[in-house]
């Protein structure tokens, strides 16, 4: 008896690309939960608003052709990573503001100074500061972003290898092709050269 193999083929699921409308859709649907989500997190409403907001544009810059059946992964992801940076940059900014307080007035050290193996980086924000400590603080913040743009090329560059980018003083050497001594002595005539901006603000850190 001759047997007759029949073979069951299996139709996988068409992958639909996302029209506008539904990518329109998915954001407004997802846009509450999200905020909810950030809220959670970073405990500030108008910093967990700007999280979602960049959510949502990074997800339609970048995976808006995306089938429809992957956005909320995607967008999952997304959200995180933008709250992991959040994180990041209020830890980075701090640790700014403690490293110009820490030299405040400081101006014996040497040119091979690095302020970052020598102060420690600051802790999180105090839950108990106050609404306007919180204004002034991201004022002072705002003014050191606006004042980093002003240095120098090459200090600019090691500056924010190291405080921002959290390299080390080999990684950043390597990066910039100079010497261990040559990143100590961009950041610390890039930290002082701050310090004394700010101070002629009339910031006092």
């Amino acid at each position: 008896m001759q047997l007759e193999l029949s073979y069951l083929t299996y139709e996988l699921p068409s992958l639909h690309v996302a029209t506008d409308k539904e990518l329109s859709d998915f954001l407004e649907n997802a846009e509450r939960r999200a905020f909810r989500h950030a809220v959670y997190a970073v405990r500030k409403d108008e910093a967990a608003l700007d999280i979602v907001q960049d959510a949502m544009i990074k997800l339609a810059e970048k995976y808006g052709d995306k089938p429809v059946a992957q956005l909320p992964m995607l967008f999952q992801r997304i959200l995180k990573n933008t709250i992991l940076d959040f994180f990041r940059r209020e830890k980075v900014r701090n640790t700014w503001v403690t490293l110009f307080s820490a030299m405040r007035g400081n101006t014996e050290e040497g040119e091979d100074f690095d302020p970052l193996e020598h102060h420690g980086a600051a802790g999180d924000t105090p839950a108990s500061e106050s609404s306007a400590d919180r204004i002034e603080r991201m004022q002072v913040l705002n003014l050191i972003d606006g004042e980093v743009q002003k240095l120098p090329a090459r200090q600019r560059e090691a500056f924010l290898m190291r405080y921002w980018e959290d390299m080390d003083i080999t990684e950043t050497a390597i990066a910039m092709g100079c010497s261990e001594g040559s990143v100590k002595a961009h950041c610390s005539r890039a930290t002082h050269s701050l310090a004394t901006s700010l101070r002629a603000k009339g910031i006092r850190l």
